[in-house]
């Protein structure tokens, strides 16, 4: 063992008359170790909601938008320009699926009540390549959609919940678009059937989206045949959405709109990152009032050790060698803080998330109990921060240390 870290571990390990340092020293690890638990809890259930809500929204939408397909060159004289415009994309590396879309807003009426509803015409062929909610249903399929006398819709639950539907109620859909008549102007109103229920545990999605079929969609709106929104496409790496998309302007050129789900949801998700910086930057005052304890610890033992201090300089120890025992100090305790604190909040995090004892208000939060997702690397940001400020705390007090003159120490002992 080094001199250095000889001195410092038995001058933390005082006994007898200098028990009170021990004492100072305990406090300091365990405000350091409160300080660190803290952080790694509150960061692991931030990233637990963050990434529900997440992947809860790339259930309900697909990955990247290309809209605007009249620019897709070739598109009008192809006799099959949904496929056409599919199969290009496919072909994009990344791309997992694609599917046509139409997009518009209308209404839903049942015995119950009237509500507004976004309405999605999607191929029931393709769209669970690229729409996951529609692969994971609660009740019914999204084959339900076509092959029966009325088309088919699939609705939230939230929504079936409120207008009083099951799977197979009848229920009128309403478009703003309308038609002329000789009586005048009037919506266009076609029958359906509920052919599915979904559940994402986002509340509007539940009580405001609802999918039909193209052909569906296209008779409701008036559309003519082959009319499309878009495409929505699915890539194999979320987070790598955004190298896909270019990929996809680079093949289908600037005639088409590309959006990705990182662009769309920019300002939800910045939000969501400057809740975090605010809550570590307020958790990491935690570490630092046990940083300052470590500060007074230092200066009470600078204080108690003044003669053990002169003795050891006048015995050939070197300011530099004085600066780095107290130093190793503060490493000491903030060490030791350190690796309770990742004990108990990991501890705690792993526990959260395996039993799921705290339970959540329902239709309030996106889940049911208390979501933890406890990130390494915000871990070892944890653990550097507060050995960090653990540091640079000592600086002071080892400072101090190494200045003491041993004639000046000694001449009132």
């Amino acid at each position: 063992m080094k001199f250095e870290l000889f001195v410092a571990t038995r001058y933390l390990c005082a006994r007898r008359k200098q028990a009170f340092i021990t004492v100072i020293s305990i406090m300091s690890v365990v405000g350091v170790a409160i300080g660190v638990a803290a952080l790694v809890i509150v960061l692991g259930v931030y990233n637990g909601f963050s990434t529900d809500i997440r992947n809860k929204l790339l259930s309900a939408n697909a990955h990247v938008i290309v809209s605007g397909l009249a620019g897709l060159p070739g598109l009008a004289d192809s006799p099959t320009p949904v496929e056409t415009a599919t199969n290009a994309m496919r072909t994009v590396p990344g791309v997992r699926g694609a599917t046509p879309f139409i997009y518009a807003e209308g209404m839903i009426s049942s015995p119950r009540g009237v509500k507004g509803l976004i309405l999605r015409g999607v191929d029931p062929a393709t769209a669970p390549e690229a729409i996951t909610i529609l692969r994971d249903l609660k009740t019914g399929s999204v084959d339900n959609l076509t092959g029966s006398s009325l088309p088919g819709v699939i609705i939230g639950q939230e929504l079936a919940s409120r207008l009083g539907l099951t799977l197979g109620s009848r229920v009128n859909l309403l478009s703003p678009s309308g038609q002329k008549t000789a009586a005048g102007y009037q919506p266009r109103i076609r029958a359906f059937r509920v052919a599915g229920i979904f559940q994402s545990g986002l509340f509007e999605y539940d009580t405001s989206v609802g999918y039909v079929s193209l052909a569906g969609a296209r008779e409701l709106l008036g559309l003519p045949e082959n009319t499309l929104t878009g495409v929505e496409v699915s890539v194999e790496d979320p987070d790598h959405a955004d190298t896909v998309a270019a990929a996809l302007q680079d093949k289908l050129g600037n005639g088409v709109s590309i959006r990705h789900w990182m662009e769309m949801n920019a300002n939800l998700f910045a939000a969501l990152r400057l809740e975090k910086i605010g809550m570590f930057i307020v958790l990491a005052m935690v570490v630092l009032i046990g940083s300052f304890s470590i500060v007074t610890t230092l200066v009470m033992l600078v204080m108690e050790k003044t003669r053990d201090i002169a003795i050891l300089m006048s015995m050939g120890a070197t300011k530099a060698m004085i600066r780095r025992i107290f130093m190793l100090q503060g490493v000491i305790i903030g060490l030791a803080g350190t690796l309770i604190g990742y004990a108990l909040g990991i501890g705690i995090g792993e526990a959260l998330q395996r039993y799921r004892f705290i339970k959540l208000p329902p239709g309030v939060y996106t889940v049911d109990h208390l979501p933890v997702l406890l990130r390494w690397e915000d871990i070892a940001i944890i653990g550097v921060s507060a050995m960090l400020l653990c540091f640079l705390a000592t600086i002071y007090p080892a400072r101090k240390a190494a200045a003491l003159e041993p004639a000046d120490a000694l001449r009132y002992e």
